[in-house]
């Protein structure tokens, strides 16, 4: 399992491109391990998924992360 700063490097990544990838791909998912971003864009987290472990291996960690300019905030109560 991953610790809290594992993905460090992925989501710093994954701000450098934040604005050029929500102008372009908003709600769509990207892969990141590391410095590598898998090729393409995902509709969906399965699909996103399936690609990182075809790219990376199941036994690599890497992010799947949906492509929003703001993070959504959700309220239970």
């Amino acid at each position: 399992m991953a610790s809290p700063n594992q993905f460090t490097a992925e989501l710093e990544i994954f701000e450098r491109h934040r604005q050029e990838w929500s102008s372009s791909h908003p709600g769509e998912f990207v892969v990141i391990q590391g410095e590598e971003i898998a090729p393409g864009f995902f509709g969906d987290y399965a699909d996103a998924l399936k690609a990182g472990l075809e790219r990376f291996g199941s036994r690599r960690e890497f992010l799947v992360k949906q492509i929003w300019v703001t993070e959504p905030v959700y309220c239970i109560s």
